[in-house]
C-alpha cells in the first residue's frame, strides 16, 4: 500500500471535475483504494504543490514519425511522399526501429500519456520492437504495423500473403500482454490498400476481436481519389464494405464526411480520433465537433505525431478548443480534460482507467502548475492553454513510476 499527499484534479463527468486542494491518495496492488481530503495520516510521499491528474489518452499517434515532427512539406498527400514515406522505409532496419521505439515510449511517458493507440510502419519487425519496449517501460498501448499493399513506394508494400500472417504472429505474442498491450488491425488508409487487403483485414479483426483503426476523410483530394479508385459512393462505404465499421473501429480526422456518412458512423458506434493540431498543420480543415457531440459519437483526442506537433495531449486539447470555436462550439476546459482522459479511455474500451477514482487502476501523472494556480480553473487554464507550461514531472501506470523528470 502506498499513500500520497497531493492536490487532485480529475474528471467527474463530461462537464465536471473533482478538485481536492489537499488530498490523501492511496493505491494498492495497482488500484486506487482511497481518495479523499487529507486527514493528518503519515504518507509515503508528499507530492505537493504538484497536482495529481489521471494519465492522458492519445488515440492516434505514429511511432515511426517520432523523428520528423515539424517536417511539414505541403498538404497530406505531398507530405506523405516527401517526409513520411522516406522515414518509414528506414524501419526495415530493426536497430533503427528499436532506437526510435525507446525515444517514442519515453516521449509518451514524459507527456503523461499512459494509454496510446500507436500506428507502426509496415514492418512487423518494427512493431515487435515497439511492443517489447512498451512492455519494459510499463505503458499501455493498442498498436500494430500499418497495412499497405498498393499505390505506395515499393519498400513500403507488404502483400496480404505476408502482412496478415505477420500480424497474427504479433497477436499470438503480444495481444493481452500483462493486460496492458493489444494488437490492432491498421490499414493506413484506403489509398494504400487493395480491396482484398481491406476485406481480409476486416475479417481478421472480426475473427480475433481486434480494434481497427485507419484514416478517414482527412483531405478533400484523398476523398476524391479513394472514391474514384474503389468506385465508391462515399469514402466511409469503402471501410463499411470491408466490415470495418463497428464499435471497435477508430477513425482519425473525419473532417469531410457527409450527413449520411455521419448517420451511418453513429449507428455503428464507431469512434472519432480528433486530431486538431495535425488538421491545422497540414491545412486539412476543421472537424465538425458539434456534429459529433450532437450525435453522441465517442470521441478521443489524437496528437497525430508527426503531422501533430506535440506529444502532449493537453497541448492538443488547446487546439481542440480552437477548432471548436471555428465550428461554432465552445468547449469548456472541463469537457476538454474529459476528452483527453476518461472520455478517451472509455472510447478505446478501457473503463478501468482515465480518472482518479477508487477502484480504477492507478494511472496518473503529476503536473506542476505556477504557484498562483490555487483552484481547479487556474490549474486547467495552465495545463491546457499555457503552451509554455512545464511538462509532467512524473507518470505512473498501476502505481508504478514510468517517468520522472530530471530534478522532479
Amino acid at each position: 500500500m502506498t499513500t500520497w499527499r497531493a492536490r487532485v484534479l480529475t474528471p467527474a463527468s463530461p462537464t465536471e471535475v473533482r478538485w481536492l486542494d489537499d488530498a490523501a491518495v492511496v493505491h494498492e496492488h495497482g488500484r486506487f483504494t482511497e481518495i479523499g481530503p487529507y486527514d493528518g495520516r503519515p504518507v509515503d510521499e508528499d507530492l505537493r504543490p504538484g497536482v495529481l491528474l489521471p494519465g492522458f489518452v492519445d488515440a492516434h499517434v505514429h511511432f515511426p514519425q517520432t523523428r520528423i515532427v515539424g517536417s511539414a512539406s505541403g498538404p497530406l498527400l505531398d507530405w506523405l511522399e516527401r517526409s513520411t514515406f522516406p522515414e518509414e522505409a528506414r524501419f526495415a532496419d530493426v536497430g533503427h526501429a528499436a532506437a526510435v521505439a525507446e525515444h517514442f515510449v519515453q516521449r509518451l511517458a514524459a507527456a503523461g500519456t499512459t494509454l496510446s493507440f500507436a500506428y507502426g510502419s509496415v514492418h512487423a519487425e518494427a512493431a515487435e520492437a515497439l511492443f517489447a519496449t512498451l512492455a519494459r517501460a510499463g505503458l499501455r498501448a493498442i498498436a500494430g504495423p500499418v497495412l499497405m499493399d498498393a499505390h505506395s513506394p515499393e519498400p513500403l508494400l507488404r502483400r496480404v500473403e505476408r502482412a496478415l500472417p505477420d500480424l497474427l504472429g504479433l497477436v499470438e505474442r503480444w495481444h493481452g500482454h500483462d493486460g496492458r498491450l493489444e494488437v490492432a488491425v491498421i490499414p493506413r488508409f484506403a489509398l494504400s490498400c487493395t480491396p482484398r487487403m481491406l476485406r481480409e483485414a476486416g475479417r481478421l479483426a472480426a475473427e480475433n476481436g481486434l480494434w481497427v483503426s485507419t484514416h478517414l476523410s482527412e483531405n478533400t483530394v484523398e476523398c476524391e481519389v479513394a472514391c474514384e479508385r474503389f468506385g465508391a459512393r462515399d469514402y466511409l462505404s469503402i471501410y463499411e464494405d470491408a466490415g470495418m465499421l463497428t464499435e471497435r473501429s477508430v477513425y482519425a480526422h473525419c473532417i469531410h464526411l457527409s450527413d449520411d456518412e455521419w448517420s451511418r458512423f453513429a449507428a455503428a458506434g464507431a469512434v472519432v480520433a480528433h486530431c486538431p493540431d495535425s488538421n491545422d498543420f497540414l491545412g486539412s480543415g476543421g472537424m465538425p465537433v458539434g456534429v459529433v457531440r450532437g450525435r453522441s459519437i465517442p470521441l478521443a483526442i489524437g496528437t497525430d505525431v508527426a503531422a501533430g506537433r506535440s506529444f502532449r495531449v493537453p497541448r492538443i486539447l488547446s487546439s481542440a478548443y480552437d477548432n471548436g470555436l471555428r465550428c461554432g462550439v465552445t468547449l469548456t476546459p472541463e469537457e476538454l480534460l474529459w476528452m483527453g482522459t476518461r472520455g478517451g479511455a472509455l472510447a478505446l474500451g478501457h473503463p478501468q482507467v482515465g480518472a482518479l477514482e477508487v477502484g480504477l487502476e492507478a494511472d496518473a501523472c503529476l503536473f506542476l502548475p505556477p504557484p498562483w494556480s490555487e483552484d481547479a480553473a487556474a490549474v486547467l487554464a495552465s495545463l491546457i492553454f499555457d503552451h509554455d507550461a512545464r511538462p509532467m514531472a512524473r507518470t505512473w501506470v498501476r502505481g508504478e513510476q514510468v517517468w520522472r523528470a530530471p530534478g522532479a
